[in-house]
């Protein structure tokens, strides 16, 4: 048998008290009894020599799991799962062999196994059973372009006035509707315009009316310079330097004598 079903829980359940040396002998014995068909050799320097054990721990691994999963007979050592599943596999196998000789397959209103643990065993057993490991192939939505006759529908403004209300929204629509029905290539899609719509909104450079910039500019005719004004008080406020009111009496007092 080139090929055999193995259930990883039955044997994670079972061998989970193993050492990996063990784990590595068993499998192999699994494997050697499959394949030949025939239990394993009573001769034990036979399986040393073929599964290459040579050290003492080796040695004392396989005769571990010999004892303990598998039965020694006349013919020498077997594992129960293992020669009913060999033994139904070489049923089928002369069944198939008979049917044959007598022409082929019987019709399909028979049920005729093929002496193989399943299909896949006749197309090589390499390949995966399933197709699970295909990647899967998620479907992708494709994006629009806007709309030829777009108008900047109103939750859109009400929106946007929302947001900044310095633009002008209706230059701004009239903007936004010029650059994408001319823009060409793979950028021009969009999957929802109503975001790129906020994107655009958001990106507009600050926009401020000409009589804002003169309010902030220049003061009005009718106000008086702040600074022009403090002066001015600084000026009616202020008092003479003592020190130099002395030298101008000292001075006129010399013009005087």
């Amino acid at each position: 048998m080139h090929y055999y079903k193995f259930n990883i829980a039955d044997y994670r359940k079972d061998t989970s008290h193993l050492s990996t040396l063990e784990h590595g002998v068993y499998r192999q014995l699994i494997d050697w009894q499959y394949l030949d068909e025939k239990p394993i050799p009573l001769e034990t320097q036979v399986v040393f020599r073929r599964l290459r054990l040579g050290s003492i721990d080796e040695q004392q691994a396989l005769e571990n799991v010999l004892s303990e999963f598998f039965e020694k007979s006349d013919d020498g050592y077997f594992q129960k799962r293992i020669r009913v599943e060999i033994l139904d596999y070489q049923e089928n196998s002369e069944k198939n062999r008979r049917n044959g000789k007598l022409g082929g397959r019987p019709s399909k209103t028979h049920s005729v196994s093929s002496g193989l643990p399943n299909e896949t065993q006749s197309k090589g057993n390499h390949k995966p059973i399933t197709n699970n490991h295909k990647p899967i192939k998620e479907k992708v939505t494709k994006g629009s372009r806007l709309s030829a006759d777009w108008v900047l529908p109103k939750d859109w403004e009400d929106w946007a006035r929302q947001e900044r209300p310095d633009l002008d929204l209706r230059s701004v629509g009239e903007q936004f509707k010029d650059y994408w029905s001319a823009k060409a290539g793979s950028g021009s899609t969009k999957l929802d315009w109503y975001a790129t719509w906020r994107n655009w909104v958001r990106n507009q450079k600050q926009s401020f009316k000409p009589a804002d910039i003169a309010k902030v500019t220049v003061p009005s005719s009718s106000q008086r310079d702040p600074a022009l004004q403090k002066i001015e008080e600084d000026i009616k406020n202020s008092k003479p330097n003592p020190e130099i009111l002395r030298m101008i009496r000292e001075g006129l007092k010399g013009k005087m004598i």
